[in-house]
């Protein structure tokens, strides 16, 4: 496991009601923080030359809601990439806040900025990223690997039980993948996976020790949520559904004793002196009033994992609220 005996301390929620969190520690020595805001109108970007400075840095607002039409409600989950020397956002967005047989209607749509800084600059729109059908669709994230670059999303097949799946394609472009190659590689099959909803989203990748690893977030969106964990061989064929190995239990979940319920959604980032972290959003309490997706309360928290002897990651549990070791 990792040794934090010269860590220093954080606070958590280390910013309160920002969900879906994503950080990303660029090159430039800066970390950059996007995630969505409770009101779901809008896109903001922060950076800070420190993990903890994040809670305190002032966000710029990179994109609007409209007011009709493709974009104009529910703006989920933004991640931000550095992706051959431009910046690129992901994030879903949906016509309406209204479902249809318990789905909403989001699809996933990506903006550019060739700026140094994408606190400054123009934020293009590229348009929606399009799949192999027109349903819902949410949480894209990209990696590279082997000189490919790939996209990781969740999305309702029409002909398959449920509200979403994961799936994996190469891109030809930031903002386009190769329909054709595009295959699923976790569905929820587990009971833990299918409790209010049958969903697996949120996919966040970890390259490390020969292996790419996927977490992802299950069940409805209250204390049920959790995480699991598929993994591959980074020799295999990322686009053969068998190379992929899927945990039966989830890595990560509630944790009554301290206090957080429904961890999830989450992303992977640094210490500054390079140890591994996990980010993701819980709230601290568990009885919820109405639908808990407009419950504002879901907190952006980080806490250092470890390394199991297999290789395999170790998150623990969510930590209590309060300063801990970072």
């Amino acid at each position: 496991m990792t040794n934090i005996s010269a860590a220093r301390e954080i606070s958590n929620p280390l910013i309160e009601q920002r969900a879906d969190p994503w950080i990303y520690r660029h090159t430039d020595g800066f970390y950059y923080f996007t995630a969505s805001v409770p009101e779901y109108d809008r896109i903001e970007v922060r950076r800070s030359e420190t993990l903890a400075g994040l809670a305190q840095a002032e966000p710029a607002v990179a994109w609007r809601k409209y007011e009709t039409g493709m974009m104009s409600a529910n703006i989920w989950a933004p991640e931000i990439h550095y992706i051959d020397g431009k910046w690129y956002i992901y994030f879903a967005a949906a016509r309406t806040a209204e479902t249809n047989d318990g789905l909403f209607d989001h699809r996933m749509f990506v903006l550019e900025n060739a700026s140094a800084n994408p606190l400054e600059g123009e934020w293009v729109e590229k348009g929606q990223l399009r799949t192999k059908w027109e349903s819902f669709a949410l949480d894209a994230t990209s990696f590279e690997h082997n000189g490919v670059r790939y996209l990781v999303w969740a999305q309702k097949d029409p002909a398959i039980k449920g509200n979403s799946n994961l799936y994996i394609a190469p891109m030809t472009s930031p903002w386009e993948i190769d329909i054709d190659r595009q295959v699923m590689i976790t569905t929820p099959e587990y009971d833990w996976e299918r409790i209010g909803f049958l969903v697996n989203e949120g996919a966040a990748v970890l390259k490390r020790n020969g292996k790419i690893f996927i977490t992802y977030s299950a069940s409805a969106t209250d204390y049920n949520y959790c995480m699991g964990i598929i993994w591959a061989a980074e020799t295999s064929d990322l686009l053969d559904p068998t190379s992929w190995i899927k945990s039966e239990t989830p890595v990560f979940g509630t944790d009554e004793t301290n206090g957080q319920y429904g961890p999830g959604h989450n992303s992977f980032t640094v210490t500054e002196d390079g140890r591994d972290v996990i980010v993701y959003h819980a709230r601290n309490y568990k009885e919820i009033t109405g639908d808990p997706l407009y419950d504002p309360n879901r907190h952006t928290r980080v806490q250092l994992f470890g390394w199991n002897a297999d290789g395999m990651p170790e998150f623990g549990r969510p930590v209590p609220d309060g300063k801990t070791s970072l």
